[in-house]
């Protein structure tokens, strides 16, 4: 199972859009708090595309309770820190739990939780232009790598609700 960790998410926006990703994707989201924003916040809601219903999600006062209740699987860090590509780690054990954690906007993850991790700190390749990528689209490559790598479990190819012959049958 893929476990997204949002460790203090700042901007309820990308919050959203990452609750819409876990929702697609079958993942499971985590929040570490404090929040820079309510959960009740309309604007949480609104980027959840009304999937919020959906989604599987738990919240934390901190990380300590969080690892305290999350402890049974392999944990991987996001961060500009990190010396390795996603594609260097081995995700497709769909039977494993695989926490990819993400820091908070502003400042990422702090060194502290990050050094005895330091093996496991993943960093996507860019160019010297920018830091880093926003978080929602960061999050959204790291499931789709793993669900890459184990085939997609339980997901459609084809959209669920629209023949497979829509496009070859339509006429101009």
């Amino acid at each position: 199972m893929i476990n997204i960790v949002l460790f203090e998410p700042e901007i309820p926006q990308n919050t959203g859009n990452i609750m819409r990703t876990c929702v697609a994707t079958n993942a499971t989201l985590h929040l570490i708090k404090p929040l820079g924003f309510k959960i009740d916040d309309k604007t949480l809601k609104r980027c959840g595309v009304n999937y919020i219903d959906k989604l599987n999600w738990h919240v934390y006062e901190n990380y300590d309770e969080f690892i305290s209740k999350n402890n049974d699987g392999k944990f991987y860090f996001l961060t500009r820190y990190g010396h390795q590509p996603p594609g260097n780690f081995d995700f497709s054990n769909s039977n494993e739990n695989i926490y990819f954690v993400f820091g908070k906007e502003s400042t990422g993850i702090p060194k502290s939780i990050l050094k005895p991790h330091i093996d496991n700190c993943i960093r996507l390749p860019m160019s010297d232009n920018v830091r880093a990528l926003n978080l929602s689209n960061t999050v959204a490559i790291m499931v789709f790598e793993a669900l890459r790598q184990q085939n997609y479990p339980n997901l459609y190819f084809d959209e669920p609700h629209k023949s497979k012959t829509e496009i070859e049958d339509f006429e101009a």
